[in-house]
């Protein structure tokens, strides 16, 4: 379509373009059904079909074993915030975090209100420009859990390796890089995902729990907060987010059909790589602020000389077609966020016109 710019932003952001049209095709008459998929009731047969298809996508592409329940939960990843301590903390026992950003430390702020915590690790001096190294922390034997964020969409670090944290359960926010990678499953009891990033639109998010880890949560909570709720419903405890696991299902149709994780892994390294060799190159005109062993291959953060020149960059950068590189305002900067869904060809012209900005501003 000659009108698709390259759409840089964090979340929501890019969805796969044959993702989107088949949408369109399929949304006034779905399947020749007279209606809308969105006007169906979710327990008929049109939308039980696209459910299920949908988990099973999830289960083969993200190769998750029969040991982990697949869950659609509305409220995105936010709620999980809330959800995960909510189930996990039990007898007592303390809730710990590796701190690296913006979404661990909301993830504290809830947990704090639920339970005990202990925050193991903290980037916040070093102003959260990397991951830690695995001895630069202990996970207490007698925590609850450890919670991580995989990728920190506002400073653009991300973990390479998921910690070893021996008997202790492992929760991982992957929002902003599941489905870009292959997935240990070995070393995660529980995944969270909000899907407005490579699973589809706002409004759901994934969960991925291990089944042993799931007969563990706390009885005795409000239905909906419940794990087990949803677990024994198969995610059908209430009219779910109809749309949004349609879209999830198309989205990950596409993935299958581009060649799976290894195909997304090639990719997303190739689209960072072309981003941060100009940076590299650039003689510190640009600038990445993260260490380079932590940064992400989907946020790829930068900073110009002055906030003057980076004002300039963006405008210019929309009026060629590149939309949604202002950094976080938190953080200030410039952003190039770069799911599944972008395109080679939008991080190679990104990084020429990066390029030519620096010559004609240099």
């Amino acid at each position: 379509m000659a009108n698709r710019i390259f759409n840089f932003s964090a979340g929501p952001c890019t969805l796969p373009l044959p993702a989107l049209e088949k949408a369109q095709t399929e949304f006034v008459d779905y399947q020749g059904a007279g209606m809308s998929l969105t006007e169906m009731s979710h327990r008929g047969k049109h939308y039980d079909d696209v459910h299920y298809a949908a988990i099973a996508n999830i289960r083969e592409v993200l190769n998750v074993p029969e040991s982990h329940d697949v869950l659609f939960i509305q409220g995105g990843a936010t709620l999980q915030f809330a959800m995960v301590p909510l189930n996990l903390t039990i007898d007592g026992k303390s809730a710990e975090f590796l701190n690296t950003g913006t979404w661990v430390k909301k993830a504290i702020a809830d947990a704090e209100k639920i339970g005990p915590t202990r925050m193991i690790w903290t980037g916040e001096p070093e102003n959260f420009t990397r991951i830690p190294g695995n001895d630069e922390y202990k996970v207490g034997e007698d925590a609850a859990y450890l919670h991580i964020c995989g990728n920190e969409t506002i400073g653009g670090i991300e973990y390479h390796a998921y910690p070893d944290t021996s008997a202790v359960p492992l929760v991982a926010d992957m929002s902003s890089h599941i489905m870009s990678r292959p997935i240990d499953w070995n070393k995660l009891d529980l995944a969270f995902a909000g899907a407005q990033k490579n699973l589809g639109p706002a409004g759901l998010a994934l969960v991925i729990i291990n089944k042993a880890l799931l007969e563990k949560c706390k009885d005795g909570l409000p239905a909906y907060l419940s794990y087990k709720t949803h677990a024994a419903k198969d995610s059908l405890y209430n009219t779910p987010p109809v749309f949004a696991i349609y879209m999830m299902k198309l989205t990950i149709d596409w993935v299958k059909s581009e060649g799976g994780l290894a195909e997304m892994e090639k990719r997303a390294l190739a689209r960072s790589g072309a981003l941060y060799d100009t940076i590299d190159s650039s003689d510190g005109w640009y600038r990445c602020p993260v260490d380079k062993a932590s940064r992400s291959r989907m946020n790829v953060c930068f900073r110009l000389p002055t906030e003057e020149l980076e004002t300039t960059f963006i405008a210019e950068a929309l009026e060629a077609s590149f939309s949604g590189l202002k950094g976080h305002r938190s953080v200030g900067g410039c952003r190039a966020s770069m799911y599944n869904a972008m395109p080679l060809e939008g991080a190679e012209k990104l990084a020429d016109f990066m390029a030519e900005f620096k010559k004609k501003n240099a």
